[in-house]
């Protein structure tokens, strides 16, 4: 049999990337990452340091194993330079993570090589993929460019995740973790290990549940995995099928909250657990706002070593999702007994205009009472539709007959979608000379449509929302629950469309590799079909034609070893991008966009690397325009009209520094930093046209943001870690990291960008976090891991959605007016677990 190490360098790395071989230092990270594994993915693009001309992070599987505990996945990625990840409302698996400044939308999210944000909008929901703390191998941050092959590149980066295939040895392991707020979380793990014939299986099941640090957002979740690998001695075959999937729920916490929000409900002082979402129903905690999804992701992979200069690398796979998010639906705002949630404003005020309501003495929403106030204040229906004659009926959009508008349900927004995808790659090698060419499928449909969840105490529910009928009554609800019937053949309510997105791609990579000197040239084109659906908004048009859009890439860069110690690099590339979905069919319409255009980015990076002994240093310069963005925004605009904004020409430029280090001054002490500084600013101002809920237009203005800052991300992050070894079973590690230059997100409602001469976005308060960690070996089979975050338990905002600047009259927390919508960051967490081997 081959050698199982040697295969999966030979596998992962050297037919893989750039690069064929790799030094000993990238060797040694790449073995602590994949040892396990028995056979991976050749369509996995794995950058080498000293080879590779881009700029990079690698995360070990044990840190991942150790460090995450009940974080959320995207935040182990904080501590590598132009990384900024928060957990958003604070809802498990509501994180996100932005990259050099660009959103998730825009940086490319690979699992063993497959792209898994969304097809339509480009986002990656992390709730569906909570088990990779359990699975992941290693992650690999390529910035800017990068190393994949995918038919268009992202802007922000690369972010490619290796999870296990089928491990080598046999054996298993049980571990239980437990954690702040009731977290609980149960893993079970066995390998078969490797037999006679060259079949391998290993198995993973993980169930956990907690009460979640916001308030009212708790949550739970079943995580599954199984992988078959087939590698048979002296073939020159290598097979691997694997599944992977993390059914959840959890409520969430979608309405901003005021500064004084968090000062005013809540525990004394800021509470920034505070959540008016939150509430009870007889008793059990109750939300409106409760998201659901189980994504199953299965993988078959071939690796066909044809001769010793050719290799083919395939993957298949595919992936149907279920499920969404509820939320109210009704004119309940009507009644102030029944208006829970603040419309246009924050709880503060809406309290002082409106009054308690149905909230409790606490400021948390009794759904008792609104379910009692629906009874009492409906009617019998009296309409023509016999069947239903007598029962207390709700609409959002019908008041006659008894039916009541005001009353207020619980709907669930599906989000569904079917997702099939092929990507294989040719690799010759000739010589100091490779060659590859390769073909990346994919082929989507997205079903978008609302169901009922709960009728709050209501009979039925008379829907408007099909514009080809005069109305008709729904009495079937479906569950907000991952592994139940999601409702894609029942009755539907206010909208059902479909979305079908189909990619080809063909990318092509000529590589010169020698003793010094590695330079690499990337091509690629892409053509996207779109097509829209509607079966209840376009009557006459319910189906549009199938807009087909190309697009393509080329990039390139070299890398110069000077000497055993340092190198130098560079990459060049242009990217001319398709649009997402909305940009295809504005309007929520199923019209074409006449004025369409592709995104234009170009991008330059150097780098500098140095490594030798204990040291290790790596510094690099990069700046990425970013041209015609065509983005969608939800708003409620001056005069109290709901609906959205849609932005073109969007122009902005991201410059920045990164530094990233590692000195090793003992076999038993380790010291990591970084520096990551930016400037990302908007290059000129631009328009935007404004609809209403019924997608006619209602306006068009000018947003002001010429040399703006960016927001959302910060622009400087600085992080110094200790690892330490105290004695031969004791580990101690302890992180700290220091962000500023951190911006509110702009809005289409902030009147500040609506003047010239404006005072741009929101500089929000610095802030640095320590968090601690300790291991400790009880023999060889058994393990304890402590994990403490925010030890100190500062009090941070994370994230704004608004841009309220001082004035005289201003009440300020920490120099921000306090009407200012934000996001807390959590204060002091802990976790700890206990591993069993055998």
């Amino acid at each position: 049999m081959r050698n199982l190490l040697s295969l999966l360098l030979i596998l992962v790395v050297g037919s893989m990337g750039y690069a064929q071989e790799t030094d000993v230092d990238e060797k040694e990270i790449l073995v602590t990452n994949l040892e396990e594994v028995t056979v991976s993915s050749g369509v996995i693009d794995v950058a080498v340091e000293r080879k590779t001309p881009i700029a990079l992070s690698i995360i070990t599987s044990q840190e991942v194993q150790l460090k995450v505990g009940n974080l959320e996945f995207p935040e182990i990625m904080n501590k590598t330079p132009g990384v900024y990840a928060t957990k958003q409302g604070g809802g498990y698996g509501d994180s996100r993570i932005s990259l050099r400044g660009f959103d998730q939308r825009n940086t490319s999210f690979l699992i063993n090589g497959q792209p898994v944000n969304d097809m339509e909008n480009g986002w990656v929901y992390w709730s569906n993929w909570a088990g990779l703390t359990d699975v992941a191998s290693g992650i690999q941050i390529q910035r800017g460019l990068g190393a994949s092959k995918l038919a268009v590149p992202s802007v922000g980066g690369t972010v490619s995740i290796f999870t296990k295939s089928a491990e080598k040895a046999r054996g298993g392991s049980f571990t239980q973790l437990i954690g702040n707020d009731g977290y609980s979380k149960s893993t079970i793990a066995y390998n078969t290990g490797i037999n006679d014939n060259g079949w391998a299986t290993s198995f993973l099941l993980t169930k956990w549940q907690g009460d979640g640090y916001i308030y009212n957002t708790s949550g739970e979740g079943l995580t599954y995995f199984a992988a078959l690998g087939y590698s048979p001695e002296g073939s020159a075959h290598s097979l691997n099928l694997s599944l992977l999937g993390a059914g959840q729920w959890h409520h969430q916490r979608d309405v901003w909250v005021s500064i004084r929000d968090y000062q005013n409900f809540g525990e004394d002082g800021i509470d920034p657990r505070w959540n008016s979402n939150g509430g009870t129903l007889d008793g059990e905690e109750f939300s409106m706002r409760r998201n659901f999804y189980n994504k199953p992701l299965a993988t078959f992979n071939w690796d066909w070593e044809i001769n010793s200069n050719i290799e083919l690398n395939t993957s298949l796979y595919g992936s149907a999702g279920r499920g969404g998010g509820t939320g109210p639906r009704g004119r309940n705002y009507y009644n102030s007994e029944t208006d829970i949630l603040p419309f246009r404003k924050d709880l503060t005020e809406h309290y002082l205009e409106n009054g308690r309501g149905s909230r409790d003495a606490n400021g948390f929403i009794d759904y008792n009472a609104l379910i009692n106030y629906n009874q009492t204040n409906t009617d019998a229906y009296t309409g023509n539709i016999s069947r239903y004659q007598g029962l207390k009926l709700g609409s959002n959009g019908f008041r006659d007959d008894g039916v009541n508008r005001a009353a207020l349900i619980r709907r669930a927004s599906m989000n569904s979608h079917d997702w099939v995808g092929a990507i294989s790659n040719l690799n010759i090698t000739k010589g100091k000379m490779k060659y590859s060419i390769g073909v990346d499928l994919r082929n989507y449909t997205g079903y978008h449509y609302r169901a009922l969840n709960n009728l709050m105490g209501l009979d039925g529910y008379y829907s408007t929302g099909n514009k080809n009928s005069a109305g008709q009554v729904i009495e079937t609800t479906i569950e907000a629950s991952p592994f139940k019937d999601t409702g894609i053949r029942g009755p539907k309510i206010d909208y059902y469309n479909v979305g079908k997105v189909g990619w080809q791609g063909l990318n092509s990579l000529m590589e010169y590799s020698g003793d010094k000197i590695t330079a690499v040239l990337q091509m690629g084109t892409s053509n996207q079909s779109f097509q829209r659906i509607d079966y209840f908004d376009q009557p006459g048009n319910f189906e549009s034609e199938t807009k087909n859009v190309t697009g393509g890439y080329i990039k390139g860069g070299a890398n110069w070893n000077f000497n055993d110690y340092s190198n130098a690099f560079f990459n060049v590339g242009i990217i001319d991008r398709q649009p997402n979905f909305d940009g295809i069919f504005p309007n929520y319409a199923n019209a074409v966009n006449p004025d369409l255009q592709n995104e234009e980015i170009r991008s330059v990076e150097l780098g500098y690397g140095f490594k030798k002994g204990a040291w290790k240093l790596n510094v690099n310069l990069y700046s990425t325009t970013w041209g015609n963005r065509f983005v969608t925004r939800s708003l409620s605009n001056q005069q109290g009209v709901d609906g959205f904004a849609q932005f073109k020409d969007i122009d902005v430029l991201h410059n920045g520094l990164e530094v990233e280090g590692q000195w090793r001054p003992t076999m038993a002490t380790k010291i990591r930093g970084m520096l990551s500084i930016g400037d990302w600013r908007y290059t000129k101002d631009f328009e935007a046209a404004l609809f209403d809920d019924t997608q006619t237009q209602i306006g068009t203005g000018t947003l002001y943001l010429k040399d703006a800052k960016v927001g959302d991300a910060a622009q400087f992050v600085a992080y110094l870690g200790l690892d330490q070894k105290l004695g031969k079973r004791l580990n101690f590690d302890i992180d700290y990291r220091f962000v500023d230059g951190l911006y509110a997100d702009y809005s289409i409602t902030d009147s500040e960008f609506t003047t010239a001469g404006n005072k741009g976005a929101l500089k929000l308060p610095s802030y640095g976090l320590v968090d601690m960690g300790a291991t400790w070996y009880l023999g060889d089979k058994l393990s304890l891991r402590v994990n403490m975050n925010n030890v100190f338990d500062t009090l941070y905002i994370a994230e704004s959605n608004s841009n309220i600047h001082t004035s005289t009259d201003s009440v300020t927390w920490n120099g921000i007016d306090n009407r200012n919508s934000v996001w807390f960051g959590f204060g002091r967490t802990w976790n700890a677990s206990l591993k069993y081997r055998f």
